[in-house]
């Protein structure tokens, strides 16, 4: 009796701890491409900048997730992270958004702006350069 006792506690606390797939949504993450910014033509060191980008969500699946925003030596590479929700039903229309950050200036170093645009045939990655000239109030020119 107490080996059926000891088996049906532990068939029943394995059963119990097995993850079951059905109880976690499905989703995953996508980059998106920036399709136009809004950015200032010089820079002040030690001055904040806005800017401004638009981009299109491709259906009501994806949703802003974060802004991806990678330091490269005075390059600064930009794009989108979406979150797209793999169990509901998707309309197909392309929703336009814009999402606007904050730009220290802390470098006297020109800034490069590396818009990722998307892929090309080859899945090579496509950027756009923005280079914003750094100018120093305290330099006498």
């Amino acid at each position: 009796m107490k080996r059926i006792l000891y088996f049906a506690l532990f068939t029943l606390l394995f059963t119990s701890c097995q993850n079951d797939n059905d109880d976690y949504p499905d989703f995953h993450f996508a980059v998106l491409p920036i399709e136009e910014a809004t950015i200032p033509s010089s820079f002040e060191l030690g001055e904040t900048y806005e800017i401004t980008l638009k981009y299109s969500l491709p259906n009501s699946c994806h949703s802003f997730y974060s802004l991806y925003y990678k330091y490269d030596e005075a390059n600064r590479i930009v794009a989108i992270n979406s979150f797209v929700d793999d169990e509901s039903e998707c309309t197909e229309a392309l929703i336009s958004k814009e999402y606007s950050f904050d730009v220290k200036v802390t470098q006297e170093e020109d800034y490069v702006f590396k818009l990722w645009k998307g892929v090309d045939d080859d899945d090579e990655d496509i950027f756009e350069e923005i280079t914003v000239p750094v100018t120093d109030p305290n330099d006498p020119q």
